[in-house]
Formats: structure tokens, sequence, C-alpha cells
């Protein structure tokens, strides 16, 4: 059992509403860590997020309550409030919902990014174009969800941006731990790159099949080598 110390919030400063702040705080805290880079549990405590936050522990425990209603939390009696990891069934099950929304991120992208929205997608990932990926894991793992989120973002659907959101705090975590397994740093690449001709082109019944087939390689993926997870 740890406190991850990659778990890093930001004191809260203004008269909105405190409870609302920490929530979307915390929030955004887990969503930035890897929590499947370990095995042990991750605890939050209660008295130490206050401080950080600048805030008392009532907004605190208010949060923490609304984040263990959506699932990102669990409380144990007389043990504290531990992130939640989910088992291999239900990662899978995560990525293949994501996949259902990237791509269709990716085929409305095709018709409401501007041209220079995808114009740029070379210039933002350079990692993409590198020769050899293992020897830039660690940029590449940031490009790589990076470039997902974009994707999103690029769909202008704010419905589909808010389910991805929720889902991305236990995709991203494991998209990154799956570069480093057998050769998929290397294969994600090239698919990436493949997906950026595609949006290039506005091509969207091939952009949505390639990147509907980039997250579904992931959840193969994750069958075959992830039986670290429960």
């Amino acid at each position: 059992m740890a406190s991850d110390k990659s778990f890093a919030v930001k004191p809260i400063v203004t008269n909105s509403s405190l409870r609302t702040l920490a929530y979307e705080a915390l929030k955004s805290a887990i969503t930035n860590m890897d929590i499947y880079s370990s095995d042990e549990e991750i605890r939050l405590d209660e008295r130490k997020l206050s401080q950080d936050l600048g805030v008392s522990r009532t907004p605190v425990r208010e949060a923490l309550t609304v984040l263990e209603q959506e699932g990102f939390v669990r409380s144990e009696p007389r043990r504290g409030v531990f992130i939640v990891k989910k088992t291999k069934r239900e990662i899978i099950g995560m990525v293949h919902a994501w996949a259902g929304l990237e791509s269709m991120a990716a085929r409305l992208a095709c018709t409401r990014a501007t041209d220079a929205d995808l114009r740029s997608l070379r210039q933002t990932f350079p990692e993409f174009f590198l020769d050899a990926p293992a020897e830039h894991l660690t940029e590449y793992s940031d490009a790589n969800i990076r470039f997902h989120q974009k994707i999103i973002s690029l769909g202008q659907c704010e419905v589909i941006q808010g389910l991805a959101s929720n889902l991305l705090i236990h995709v991203r975590g494991i998209r990154n731990i799956a570069l480093t397994q057998g050769n998929r740093a290397s294969k994600s690449i090239q698919e990436h790159v493949q997906i950026i001709a595609a949006l290039e082109a506005r091509d969207a019944a091939l952009a949505e099949r390639l990147v509907r087939d980039h997250a579904l390689g992931l959840a193969e993926h994750v069958e075959t080598f992830g039986d670290f997870l429960a």
C-alpha cells in the first residue's frame, strides 16, 4: 500500500464552490497519473489533500464521495480511500468503448477540423516519425496519450469528449504499459502515421476504421499480456 508521489494537486484560490473545485482538482490528478504502473494500492490521505488544496477537509470529503459514486475511488472502513483499479475484463471493455468513441471522433474530425489543425498533426507529434521508438519511449508514451486526446478533441463533440474523459483515467495507464510489452510501440507508431495520413486526406471512412482497429488492437494486446491485472 502506498501514497503515489505522482498524485499532485494545486491549491484552490477562488470564490466558486469548494466542493466542485476540489472534485475537479482530484479528478484531474487521478487522470494524469499512471495508476497501473505499480501493483501497490494507491491510498489518498484526506488530511494531506486538504492541506495541498488549501481548503478544509469538508469539501475534500464531499469531493471524494462524488468520485466514489462515479467509480474512481473506493472507501474502506478503518483503511481509508483508495484509487480504483479495474480488472482485466473491465479494462478490455473500456478499451472497446474507447474504440467506438475515438473512431467516431476521427470520422467527425474529417469534416469538422480545420485545415490548419490537420496539417499541424505531423509537427505536433514528431515522436511518431522517429526511427527507433524504443530509444524514446518516455517521450513517445506522452505523445501517444496526447495524440488520442487530440483526435477526440478534433471531433468537436462535447458528448464524446465527456464520455472519453472518464475512460481515459484507466485507458491511459494501460496504453503506457502496453508500449513496453512485445512490439506494441513500433506497431503503434506505424498505425499512428497511417491515421494522420487518413485525417489529412479527410478520408472519414478510412480514418474511422484505422482508429477503431488501432484501439481494438490494444484490447487484444491486453488480453494477451494483461495477466498483471486482477
